[in-house]
């Protein structure tokens, strides 16, 4: 609600008096909320948000503007925007019934043009945006996406939604070998590569394993987790006479990826965290 104050003068004779300060409201009629359907992001995470607008007036509102800043913020004297929106995404409903899609400009701003809410009526936009470059990746960051609803000679209405960062682990693993070509009773050597782009590290709760069963059979096994000695059954298991070999769980851990922000242009980019796990034997 907003409230406006008025006050009257009288003059006579010369003379001017005031009168009493008249106070009225101005009852808002148009009321809005925004939501992060995704709970947290990632580069290349897409986020879905939906703003409604309530109009809890006995008349309709035409013509609404509403104008979302994709969450963009300050770096240095530019502005960086770190979410992109995606092309032909925007679904709009007016009491739950889907309707034409309005008019975008994908920005940044993204602006949604000609949205309506008839009386006592609720118009929802549900649209995507994509995590980009600029969106900050550390732990303890968050993307804060505000829109203003405007326009049909009402006061502007703001809503905002923030979504932060994931700061879990997230793990792939890459397999080599050495030499390609073994001959007979050879030794090779088997290279996993555990990699984790999370901003968090692996922890033993996680119960981070690798099991492989080697073919042809191997013997006379040497491990090593970055460069580092490990023996069974501590550490590992091996049946000779399957071939399946498998770390302990829990001996395993991966360090969180590593980020850095360009100074110039302000795009993040991330190393990720590594580790090492070779198994040497003969064939």
């Amino acid at each position: 609600m907003a409230t406006f104050y008025n006050q009257a003068t009288l003059s006579y004779r010369g003379a001017t008096l005031a009168s009493n300060v008249a106070t009225g409201e101005i009852v808002e009629t148009l009321s809005a909320s925004k939501t992060a359907v995704t709970e947290e992001y990632t580069r290349g995470t897409a986020i879905t948000y939906a703003i409604n607008v309530l109009n809890s007036g006995a008349a309709p509102f035409t013509g609404l503007t509403v104008t979302d800043d994709l969450g963009a913020y300050a770096f240095g004297e530019t502005t960086l925007t770190p979410l992109d929106y995606e092309e032909n995404s925007v679904k709009l409903f007016v009491n739950g019934v889907l309707q034409a899609s309005p008019a975008v400009t994908a920005g940044p701003p993204l602006v949604f043009s000609g949205v309506s809410v008839p009386a006592g009526g609720v118009a929802t936009l549900i649209y995507t945006a994509t995590a980009n470059e600029f969106a900050p990746p550390t732990e303890g960051s968050s993307i804060t996406n505000t829109a203003v609803v405007s326009g049909g000679g009402l006061t502007p209405v703001t809503v905002s939604a923030t979504v932060p960062a994931a700061t879990e682990p997230a793990l792939s693993i890459f397999k080599s070998v050495s030499p390609a070509s073994v001959p007979e009773n050879g030794q090779v050597t088997y290279t996993f590569e555990i990699r984790n782009a999370g901003g968090a590290a692996t922890v033993q709760t996680d119960e981070v394993t690798v099991a492989d069963t080697f073919d042809p059979l191997l013997s006379d096994l040497t491990v090593t987790v970055d460069g580092t000695a490990r023996t069974a059954p501590a550490d590992y298991t091996y049946d000779e006479a399957s071939g399946l070999f498998r770390t302990v769980t829990g001996t395993l851990t991966v360090p969180a990826a590593t980020y850095s922000q360009d100074p110039a242009t302000g795009a993040w980019s991330a190393e990720p965290g590594v580790t090492v796990l070779t198994v040497t034997g003969t064939i």
